[in-house]
């Protein structure tokens, strides 16, 4: 363990688990560590879908599965899906979801969902990677060379995989069905013209963030935000 530490690994994959929302998330070697900051995004997520019954939720971009390992322990009798594209991600989330009656499923944003969830989605969370390539270079030495690069490369300014997410999103979203995304304060106009651009209705920091969810998140202002794109009926 300290030799591994000493080698800059991820305390989180040297431990095997992450804290996430009050609960430990199992995290292996090769698979994003979930950031704290990113509860936000799953207090989001958790308070859209309690505002429908039985709702149709969907974890995109998974990673561990820590935000669908959220909405699973907080809105009982939702019906929910998470997928990524590694496999590496899928096999670690799968250890956090399978137990909590959540479906997995691998491939490349909405083509790894089941065909008959089209149209039927209530809530979609894609904490998508939003590090413009020039920047992937100036992270930390523990995410540049432990964690994928495909985990944060969002392309030229950040977006390439929002606006993708956020245009093939639409046929899958039911009526009124909501689309959640996680990006930096300074990509915030930018996000907001992509979800338009989608014909979707977007908003940011909605006041559904605030939904009561355990945090271990400590830091109000860490220079992102939820961003979000409602389908119109």
């Amino acid at each position: 363990m300290t030799a591994a530490r000493a080698a800059g690994e991820p305390l989180e994959t040297v431990l095997g688990w992450a804290a996430f929302a009050g609960r430990r998330i199992i995290v292996r070697p090769g698979v994003f560590v979930p950031r704290r900051r990113t509860e936000r995004l799953a207090r989001a997520a958790v308070a859209a879908a309690r505002e429908v019954d039985h709702p149709v939720v969907v974890d995109l971009c998974c990673g561990s599965g820590a935000i669908a390992a959220v909405l699973a322990d907080e809105v009982p009798g939702s019906i929910l899906h998470a997928a990524d594209v590694d496999p590496v991600a899928v096999a670690c989330a799968a250890e956090n979801l399978v137990p909590r009656g959540v479906d997995v499923h691998r491939g490349d944003l909405l083509d790894a969902l089941p065909d008959d969830l089209r149209g039927r989605i209530d809530v979609l969370v894609a904490n998508v990677p939003y590090v413009p390539r020039a920047a992937l270079d100036l992270l930390p030495p523990e995410a540049r060379l432990h964690e994928p690069e495909a985990t944060r490369d969002g392309g030229d300014d950040g977006l390439d995989v929002l606006r993708r997410a956020a245009l093939e999103s639409v046929p899958w979203l039911a009526p009124d069905g909501l689309l959640l995304v996680e990006v930096a304060d300074a990509q915030l106009a930018a996000a907001l013209d992509a979800l338009a651009t989608a014909s979707l209705v977007a908003r940011a920091d909605p006041v559904a963030a605030d939904a009561d969810v355990p945090s271990d998140d400590t830091d109000d202002d860490d220079g992102t935000r939820v961003v979000t794109g409602r389908r119109p009926r």
